[in-house]
C-alpha cells in the first residue's frame, strides 16, 4: 500500500520553533499537527487563514510622534519636571482651571 503522507523540510528560527512547541504541547498539539490543520485552513480558506497586513501606525500616532519630536527639538516649549509631586501638583492644578 502507498504512503499516503508526505514530507516537508523547512527551515525556521530555532527560538520561534522552540516557543510554538511549548504552545502547541499546551494544546495538546504537535507541529505536525499543527501543519496538517493550518494546510487544511488554507484549502478550505482557499487562502491564508489569518490576516496578513503591514501594519500603518495610526494618525494619532503619527501626531504623537510628531509632538514627540517637537519637542525634543525645541520647537515645542514645554515644563520639565525633576520632582514627581510637582508635576502631579501641576496636573491636579491644570484641570481646574
Amino acid at each position: 500500500m502507498a504512503s499516503l503522507t508526505s514530507t516537508i523540510n523547512i527551515n525556521v528560527d530555532k527560538h520561534l520553533k522552540e516557543e510554538a512547541t511549548a504552545i502547541l504541547k499546551d494544546l495538546g498539539l504537535n507541529m505536525s499537527t499543527f501543519i496538517n490543520m493550518a494546510l487544511t485552513q488554507v484549502i478550505k480558506r482557499n487562502g491564508i487563514p489569518f490576516e496578513v497586513v503591514n501594519p500603518k501606525p495610526s494618525k494619532e500616532l503619527l501626531e504623537a510622534l510628531q509632538e514627540g519630536e517637537d519637542i525634543l527639538n525645541g520647537k515645542i516649549k514645554t515644563k520639565g519636571y525633576h520632582n514627581v509631586k510637582k508635576m502631579i501638583e501641576d496636573i491636579l492644578n491644570e484641570d481646574q482651571c
